[in-house]
């Protein structure tokens, strides 16, 4: 007899995936599979190392499997949507998709990135109604944050990026805000993210300062958005990192020491990864018991 709380391979097993790179610092996979396990849900969440250049053959891949879906991670997630058949209004709106189910034979993209970013700080009781943010960068995991701060509320963002060719998805990014999302009456602008003076600025009068980059995370946990720059962090400003692996990365013992909030990644990895799981499986993730297995007191 088989235990539904025992996670078995076998012949009706439903693959779903991962694709990124790098890929060996992940905990997607870990998550998901652990709770398939709890729910006793006949499923298997693999990655796999998959850049840009491999990503089209992987997708068409994916499909040909019978895969219920699959998560992008750096560096597919804009790269992603020309792939996909349709797209949720998440990730329309982000231009950027983390999620993809495979339905009815057709692709289709979401963000779970954005909302499971707010709903870990709203799990730390940080207030966005009428704030502004500082938010540094441009990549896939920006956009969508960006845009779900502009619905939860906030009045002013903005966002920093390098002066490569990620500075003109910033670009187009606060221009998509102010043109396409007027409604919600935020204003957005872009600096770069070379122009210090700018940042410290921006920050000087920013409730909440994110970094939605991969600085500080393995293998350059060694810096951080603030290196040089400490006397802008004060105790009454929020500091969040999406970088979650190391958990305390060197912008947040920066902040910590200045006597700032410091909120790390591991919240917004676990609730964009429950909403993920919900589009795949059809089944509420089980937070609270993954919460107190993977991470918990951390």
């Amino acid at each position: 007899m088989k235990d539904k709380n025992l996670a078995q391979i076998d012949g009706k097993t439903t693959l779903i995936g991962l694709l990124a790179s790098p890929i060996g610092h992940s905990i997607t996979p870990a998550m998901h599979n652990l709770g398939y396990t709890i729910s006793g849900l006949n499923y298997a969440y693999l990655a796999f190392d998959v850049g840009t250049e491999g990503l089209q053959a992987s997708v068409k891949g994916m499909k040909a499997l019978g895969a219920a879906g699959f998560n992008v991670s750096m560096p597919n997630k804009i790269a992603i949507m020309q792939y996909l058949d349709e797209l949720d209004d998440s990730a329309r709106l982000a231009r950027a998709s983390n999620t993809v189910v495979h339905q009815d034979g057709k692709l289709i993209g979401y963000n779970t990135d954005g909302l499971g970013y707010v709903m870990n700080l709203k799990e730390q009781c940080v207030p966005l109604e009428g704030i502004k943010v500082t938010l540094v960068g441009s990549g896939g995991v920006a956009a969508p944050i960006a845009i779900q701060l502009v619905q939860a509320g906030i009045k002013e963002l903005s966002v920093f990026a390098r002066q490569d060719n990620l500075f003109a998805n910033a670009k187009e990014n606060v221009a998509f805000i102010n043109r396409e999302m007027k409604a919600y009456g935020v204003t957005a602008n872009v600096f770069p993210f070379e122009d210090k003076n700018a940042l410290r600025n921006e920050i000087s009068e920013s409730t909440l300062l994110t970094n939605a980059t991969s600085l500080g995370m393995k293998p350059h946990d060694n810096f951080s958005i603030l290196d040089g720059m400490l006397d802008v962090l004060r105790d009454d400003l929020t500091v969040s990192d999406v970088v979650y692996n190391p958990i305390r990365t060197k912008l947040l013992a920066q902040a910590e020491a200045a006597g700032a909030k410091a909120i790390n990644g591991l919240g917004m990895v676990l609730w964009q990864g429950a909403l993920a799981y919900k589009l795949f499986t059809g089944e509420d993730m089980p937070v609270e018991q993954i919460r107190k297995i993977m991470f918990g007191d951390k």
